[in-house]
């Protein structure tokens, strides 16, 4: 059995929405924050990974399944595991509990070692992943099909300072932000996302110009980030009426 790390939070005002969830870039960013505590916890933290293998992680894909976001001042608690490793890629997972001790939420993640130097991905590291006393399987995890967009609503946006992270690319979390906005507003003050699936597929560098990009199909979006570069992200949120 995989070891666990556990965290108390309480939603703070400036990270609420207008229907009093708490944001999900900020609820991702939580979640990242809270599994670099487990990693320090085991000795293999960012730092150690980076100085002795010159390796940083970076996440490729998300799968979010969402009985109902926190709430404005709600104290919710984060467990997080890593669940198994192959390999080129490390499972982990988390879960949120509400206030009244229920699971709200299941974050299932993919994460991936890459050369901090060529940019390139690494095969893992076994003497990283040990400590986590997760299995090794030989199976891959893979999400959904995504296909083309044929005919999108498309907003521009240009990378900028504040959106990059440690690594020097666009914080994964500003993705989340991206594909937020690119929707109606009387649609986001009456919906609130189910399950969604997210795939990244190539980093956005500073000053790009990107275009996110949406098609509707009833409750169900599809969204491409992109670029003159190519195609840099791709998702699918399935909506409920909140």
């Amino acid at each position: 059995m995989a070891l666990t790390y556990r965290e108390a939070y309480q939603v703070p005002f400036y990270e609420s929405d207008v229907n009093q969830n708490m944001k999900l870039p900020q609820l991702l960013s939580l979640a990242l924050q809270i599994s670099g505590k487990h990693s320090l916890k085991l000795g293999v933290s960012d730092d150690v990974i980076f100085n002795k293998y010159n390796l940083v992680w970076i996440i490729t894909e998300y799968d979010i399944e969402i009985d109902r976001l926190p709430k404005y001042a709600e104290t919710i608690e984060i467990e997080t595991e890593a669940i198994a490793y192959n390999k080129l890629f490390c499972y982990r997972d988390f879960r949120i509990f509400g206030q009244d001790g229920q699971q709200i939420m299941t974050i299932h993640s993919t994460f991936v070692l890459m050369d901090f130097d060529t940019r390139k991905v690494h095969t893992v590291v076994d003497d990283i992943v040990k400590v986590y006393e997760c299995e090794k399987i030989k199976k891959i995890i893979r999400g959904p099909r995504y296909s083309q967009l044929d005919n999108p609503t498309e907003t521009l946006y240009h990378v900028r300072f504040f959106d990059l992270d440690m690594n020097g690319h666009v914080n994964n979390s500003k993705y989340f932000e991206w594909l937020y906005e690119v929707m109606e507003l009387d649609f986001l003050s009456q919906h609130v996302p189910h399950r969604i699936h997210l795939k990244y597929i190539k980093e956005i560098h500073y000053g790009t110009d990107i275009h996110s990009c949406v098609e509707m199909d009833g409750l169900t979006s599809k969204h491409e980030i992109r670029s003159e570069g190519g195609l840099h992200a791709q998702a699918i949120v399935d909506w409920k009426v909140k």
